[in-house]
């Protein structure tokens, strides 16, 4: 109990919500898997799949703070293993290798040295996507991956013919989707800015409320104030949104 009681309100906050993430793509999961889909009407699987695509980015994201070491910064052992956990969830990704970029991409951000970085402007979003994953895609992840779907597609038939179109609506279409998201408002959009011909030194936000903020990627569009201030969880980024849009408008006035 003291070391609960020594772990910081950010932290008691990132965990509680960490925890609600997972328990709720762990619950969906299961329950989307052990019904069948395909006599459920389309608005209920349209549902769905929007709930199991914010679920799986949501993993992604707090896997995000473990790689900078936000998740829980007074047990970086603990820290290390639950993005571990969470990213082996999300894609079969490997954490390591995952931080590694990660740091690369703060550190040599939008230059040849940035993994996440597409300097070609005649590329377009799609040549810089492709870019993305093959960045994170390797043989072993994509066996990982693919042998778990056919794990979940044996045991969703065992109770349902169809199961394999529960996998597909479930797990394969979410994580698809979630990429997406996560290249368009977390890579793609913040990053554009910084190739020709605008070239700027930083990359930049998305002016986005809070509320749309959070659907749109989990905050994750507040890029600039997440690449100035690193160490802040994903959830603490809109107040600092907030405080570097009041510092640019008391800007102008401080200088007169």
């Amino acid at each position: 109990m003291s070391g609960i009681t020594r772990l910081s309100n950010p932290t008691r906050t990132g965990l509680l919500l960490a925890t609600l993430i997972l328990l709720g793509w762990l619950v969906s999961l299961i329950g989307l898997l052990s019904i069948d889909l395909s006599r459920r009407p389309g608005l209920v699987i349209l549902a769905a799949v929007v709930g199991r695509t914010l679920l799986q980015t949501g993993l992604f994201i707090v896997g995000h703070d473990a790689m900078h070491r936000v998740l829980l910064p007074e047990r970086v052992g603990w820290n290390d293993r639950l993005g571990a956990l969470v990213l082996a969830l999300y894609a079969a990704l490997p954490y390591r290798q995952c931080r590694h970029n990660h740091q690369r991409h703060h550190r040599f951000q939008a230059t040849a040295r940035d993994p996440d970085f597409c300097s070609d402007p005649g590329a377009g979003a799609l040549g810089w996507y492709r870019q993305f994953m093959a960045g994170y895609l390797t043989a072993g992840q994509m066996a990982r991956l693919l042998g778990s779907w056919a794990l979940l597609t044996l045991v969703a038939c065992h109770h349902n013919p169809t199961g394999w179109l529960n996998v597909l609506l479930v797990c394969t279409l979410p994580l698809l989707l979630s990429s997406l998201q996560l290249f368009v408002f977390g890579t793609y959009l913040p990053h554009r800015v910084q190739r020709a011909p605008l070239l700027r030194a930083k990359s930049d936000s998305l002016d986005l409320p809070p509320w749309l903020s959070l659907l749109a990627c989990f905050h994750f569009g507040y890029h600039r104030e997440h690449h100035d201030r690193p160490a802040l969880a994903w959830f603490q980024l809109p107040a600092e949104r907030r405080r570097s849009l009041q510092a640019q408008a008391a800007g102008p006035l401080a200088v007169a």
